[in-house]
C-alpha cells in the first residue's frame, strides 16, 4: 500500500511540510509506504508551470521527461494521497492548483479512480480560512473519482473534514494530531 503526501506549498520545509509529514507518519505507522513530494520544485523546472489546456485528451507534452512527470506517475500509482495547502485568501495555493490542473491525463486514464484521499490545510490564524481550503482540496479529488474521507478514527473522535493547522504548526500540537489521525484513516481505507 503506497500513500502519496503532495506538499502544496512553495516552501519545501515549512507548516504544510510538517503537516504533511506528520500525516505520512500516521499512515506508515498503518504499515503503509510513504513518500513526500513537493511540487513546486516540478513546477519550477516547466517551461510553462501551469495547464494551457493544449489537447484534449491530454497528450501530457508540457510536462514530458520532468520531475512534474515522475510526480505524476507516482501519484497515479498511490493507493492514498493526502494534499496539502497553505491558505491562500481563502484556498488553496497557486502551486497545488496548477499541479493539479496537470492531472488530466491521469482523469482521462481514470487513474485516480476510488484513490482514497486527504486534505490538510495550513492558515496563518487560527480561523483562517483553513476549512475552506481543505473542501476545496476536497472538490479537486473528487473530481477525480477519489473516494475522499476526513480526519475521523473510531479510537478517537468521528473528526472533522480534514486536518487543520495554525501557523507556527510546530506549536499547534492538536493540528499535528489530526494530521496523524487523517493519515491513519487514509491509509486503513487504502487497505479495505
Amino acid at each position: 500500500m503506497k500513500v502519496i503526501g503532495i506538499n502544496g506549498s512553495p516552501h519545501q520545509d515549512g507548516d504544510t511540510s510538517l503537516m504533511l509529514t506528520k500525516a505520512l507518519e500516521g499512515a506508515q505507522n498503518e504499515g503503509a509506504e510513504v513518500k513526500l513530494i513537493n511540487i513546486a520544485t516540478a513546477l519550477e523546472k516547466l517551461k510553462v508551470p501551469f495547464c494551457e489546456h493544449c489537447s484534449s485528451p491530454c497528450d501530457k507534452v508540457c510536462y514530458q521527461g520532468t520531475l512534474a512527470e515522475e510526480y505524476l506517475n507516482l501519484l497515479g500509482s498511490a493507493d492514498g494521497v493526502i494534499i496539502g495547502s497553505p491558505v491562500y485568501f481563502g484556498t488553496v495555493s497557486g502551486q497545488i492548483k496548477s499541479f493539479w490542473d496537470l492531472t488530466r491525463a491521469l482523469r482521462s486514464e481514470k487513474s485516480l479512480i476510488n484513490t482514497v484521499g486527504g486534505a490538510l490545510a495550513v492558515g496563518s490564524s487560527r480561523f483562517g480560512g483553513q476549512e475552506t481550503t481543505v473542501r476545496a482540496l476536497q472538490d479537486m479529488m473528487l473530481v477525480q473519482g477519489m473516494t475522499v474521507v476526513g480526519d475521523g478514527i473510531v479510537e478517537d473522535s468521528a473528526g472533522h473534514q480534514g486536518a487543520c493547522g495554525q501557523k507556527e504548526v510546530k506549536e499547534d500540537q492538536l493540528a499535528q494530531q489530526q494530521a496523524i489521525t487523517l493519515g491513519k484513516r487514509v491509509a486503513r481505507v487504502a487497505r479495505k
